[in-house]
């Protein structure tokens, strides 16, 4: 008996949607906020009326099959009036659908912002500046009040980097030397992820973002927090990592506000405990993700600019412990 199967590219496809919607935290298909909504809208639309076209010319394409070899006058001027009338569709079809689409692009940009977030993007990293009151920065982590309206200022940091948020905005790139513009803003609490859409190297699948939507008044209690210097080390253990991590090459390339380390190579370290995940979201922060990481950053992530640094085991342990308590 033969066996029927399915083109492997609608395979992909139905795959593709499959993920996309079951990842409630990355998809065009669950919008988190009105930009979002919007293009979903925009979305939906186009696939109707672009579904609706396939159809109409699928129903010609068999009617042609069926016409006779040699029509009539009569037929050939149905066919001339069935062409003009194909031929004015597709004028308005494409006319409404770039109307459609400024419209949209206009609803989702260009008011006044509530809040300004610098983003720049390295390889293969997210640096977060908030231009909030006293400035500071974060790293693969962005936090957000809902229902206010963020500006988020992009640029990239050393090849063309572009950020996607699909549950809260769609994409924009980071140009090295010229700033950008995407507004987000979220109507729900929630935890959404971004991505890196622009191939930019190596690691470019593992340049990820976690974006945590929290009320108003968690997002003012975070913010304070993380203006704060490091805190002092929490035992014994910890305080002997500080000592080793201001020892070694670590100090030169990252920041831990309220140490000796001021280095901007890499991301600010001074609350890497309270992240949710490490190297750009390839790993949940863990005592044992973040000694693996520390002691062996090119076989986790090959390619990236953190070299392994060498430690005894006491050693790792020890820094491990410090980072972990970096909240």
């Amino acid at each position: 008996m033969r066996k029927h199967r399915l083109p492997a590219g609608l395979l992909l496809c139905l795959a593709l949607f499959a993920a996309g919607c079951s990842n409630n935290a990355q998809s065009v298909w669950t919008p988190g906020g009105p930009s979002a909504l919007a293009l979903k809208d925009l979305i939906i639309w186009m696939i109707v009326i672009c579904g609706f076209v396939w159809l109409c010319v699928m129903l010609v394409l068999l009617r042609a099959l069926y016409a006779p070899e040699d029509p009539s006058a009569r037929q050939q001027e149905r066919a001339r009036l069935a062409i003009s009338a194909a031929l004015a569709a597709t004028v308005l079809i494409v006319a409404g659908l770039t109307v459609a689409s400024f419209l949209t692009t206009r609803a989702i940009s260009g008011s006044k912002p509530d809040m300004i977030v610098e983003v720049r993007g390295y390889q293969w990293w997210w640096q977060f500046i908030y231009k909030t009151g006293v400035e500071f920065q974060t790293a693969n982590e962005l936090h957000i009040p809902v229902g206010r309206r963020i500006k988020l200022v992009l640029e990239g940091g050393d090849v063309v980097h572009s950020i996607w948020i699909p549950s809260l905005a769609g994409k924009q790139d980071l140009l090295p030397g010229r700033r950008n513009e995407l507004f987000i803003e979220a109507e729900r609490e929630g935890t959404f992820r971004g991505q890196c859409a622009e191939f930019c190297g190596l690691q470019h699948s593992h340049m990820a973002f976690i974006v945590l939507a929290e009320t108003p008044v968690a997002f003012d209690a975070w913010a304070d927090r993380q203006r704060q210097a490091r805190l002092a080390p929490p035992d014994q253990e910890a305080a002997e990592g500080e000592k080793i991590f201001l020892a070694k090459p670590c100090a030169a390339c990252h920041t831990i506000r309220g140490t000796a380390a001021i280095g901007a190579n890499g991301p600010d370290l001074t609350h890497l405990g309270g992240r949710l995940t490490l190297a750009a979201a390839t790993l949940p922060t863990t005592r044992g993700s973040l000694a693996a990481w520390i002691a062996d950053p090119q076989t986790i992530k090959p390619g990236n600019n953190m070299p392994a640094v060498p430690l005894s085991s006491t050693e790792l342990q020890a820094v491990s412990r410090y980072m972990e308590g970096l909240k």
